[in-house]
């Protein structure tokens, strides 16, 4: 399936979920905002999200400095 990933459309196998489909893309999970189809999604409902054809999800990871 296809979904777009901070802009880029990307392929997935089908039945993922919005969890699995981050740590594909994400070698490090901590630190992220996701957002799926335009709505906020803490990490504990993550694995409950199903990403299906044409979902669109952004990922924003926050890193710190001075």
């Amino acid at each position: 399936m296809k979904i777009t990933i901070n802009g880029k459309e990307q392929e997935f196998a089908q039945g993922k979920t919005l969890q699995a489909v981050i740590q594909e893309c994400l070698q490090k999970t901590n630190h992220v905002i996701a957002e799926h189809n335009g709505n906020i999604v803490r990490s504990p409902q993550w694995a409950q999200i199903s990403v299906k054809e044409g979902d669109q999800v952004e990922l924003v990871t926050f890193v710190g400095g001075g």
